[in-house]
């Protein structure tokens, strides 16, 4: 099966520029927790989730016209749409992502592979695999897991 077979391809996005505000009425409205960030042409330059406008912004205090382009994670964990979706697995695997890009050779968004779309394509075996790849966390200093 290929990536764009289980992609999600009307996905909202947010551009650098526009304001968290802007960025968590969208997750609201679109009731969904992550949006990538993209420049006028669609290609990806990061992502936003629910956790980065907490740990980002409202732990710091930051205002709600702070740029999205200043909190997002910068860079994107992508596979093509041909792809077969073990890429997608894997990479969710090896980057601990819960949601992956599906872009074009350029960068520009087309799409967007989860690990909800992948559960309910895989068998149970599979998917426990899956799911515990992309939860582990490194341990932090003291021992305990990192929260990343």
């Amino acid at each position: 099966m290929l990536c764009r077979d289980i992609m999600k391809n009307e996905v909202q996005c947010i551009m650098a520029e526009d304001t968290i505000q802007t960025a968590a009425r969208k997750m609201r409205d679109a009731n969904v927790g992550f949006l990538p960030v993209c420049d006028s042409s669609f290609r990806v330059l990061g992502a936003l989730t629910d956790r980065d406008l907490a740990i980002r912004v409202l732990a710091d205090n930051r205002p709600l016209s702070t740029r999205a382009g200043d909190i997002m994670t910068r860079g994107a964990v992508a596979c093509r749409p041909d792809d077969d979706v073990s890429r997608a697995e894997q990479l969710m695997g090896r980057y601990h992502k819960s949601r992956i890009l599906c872009t074009e050779a350029d960068g520009r968004l087309v799409g967007v592979i989860s690990l909800t779309d992948i559960a309910q394509r895989e068998d149970d075996r599979n998917t426990a695999q899956i799911v515990r790849r992309v939860t582990e966390r490194k341990a932090s200093r003291n021992g305990a897991p990192s929260a990343d």
